[in-house]
């Protein structure tokens, strides 16, 4: 879909906090985070839901993403990174991974984003702290 802001940000055409990335999928920083850390994982062929997937390519995507969240365990020293399906904010099949610890003062589910708001300094510092391990 041209007008989709995953697919742009998939195609490179948007300036992103990618962290990883293979032939099919990409993984960058949430710009509004619910946690330090909080990382979405996208397919770069742009699907509606991730139901809409077959189970050829669910199973890669699952790969990708716990490869990704044993990234996000190993970086920020936990043993809990929450996964998440929302998919009503972005049209595009995408997954929130967010790096947790228990007690942490957020709600099981966040709805909420960090306040203050990371600067971009704080999320390019994140991103390389991520991508060093």
């Amino acid at each position: 879909m041209d007008n989709c802001v995953f697919c742009k940000i998939a195609r490179g055409e948007i300036e992103d906090l990618r962290i990883w990335e293979d032939e099919n999928y990409v993984a960058f920083l949430d710009i509004n985070p619910f946690v330090v850390g909080h990382t979405l994982v996208i397919p770069k062929k742009h699907t509606r839901w991730i139901w809409e997937i077959g189970d050829t390519e669910y199973l890669d995507y699952m790969r990708a993403v716990k490869k990704i969240a044993e990234l996000l365990k190993k970086t920020f020293d936990t043993d809990c990174v929450q996964l998440i399906i929302a998919g009503m904010d972005v049209p595009h099949t995408h997954i929130h991974l967010l790096p947790r610890k228990e007690n942490d003062g957020i709600a099981s589910v966040p709805k909420i984003p960090l306040h203050p708001k990371p600067s971009n300094l704080e999320l390019q510092k994140i991103r390389e702290k991520i991508r060093d391990n």
